[in-house]
């Protein structure tokens, strides 16, 4: 069983960056796409990105392609997400999950989730 733990959430002013991290444990990462969906107040889940196991696969929402970047480290058993030039609408609580299927928002194992607020 794969347990997931987010972290690098927090406030940012529109224009501003953050990093996501999600560590894993209980099962080797290297095996499992990864992922990160997002949840804003008020509204369903959407999937943001999906990283192939040896990351020669990047899959983006329209919504955030050319600003946001995931990445994966096997080796730390992290993926990352960097978010750059973020928007207001980009504020909701951010889920990392495993494994991805695209975009398809389907998942067997997902993190406690960390809140990112974008405002100015």
């Amino acid at each position: 069983q794969l347990q997931l733990v987010e972290s690098g959430g927090g406030s940012a002013q529109p224009g501003g960056s953050l990093r996501l991290s999600c560590v894993a444990s209980g099962a080797t990462l290297e095996y499992f796409n990864m992922g990160w969906f997002r949840q804003a107040p008020g509204k369903g889940p959407e999937a943001v990105s999906c990283i192939s196991i040896n990351g020669g696969r990047l899959d983006y929402a329209d919504s955030v392609k050319g600003r946001f970047t995931i990445s994966r480290d096997n080796a730390k058993h992290t993926a990352y997400l960097q978010m750059d030039d973020l928007k207001v609408e980009d504020t909701g609580t951010y889920y990392c999950i495993g494994p991805c299927r695209g975009l398809s928002l389907q998942y067997d194992y997902r993190g406690q989730g960390t809140q990112v607020t974008v405002s100015s």
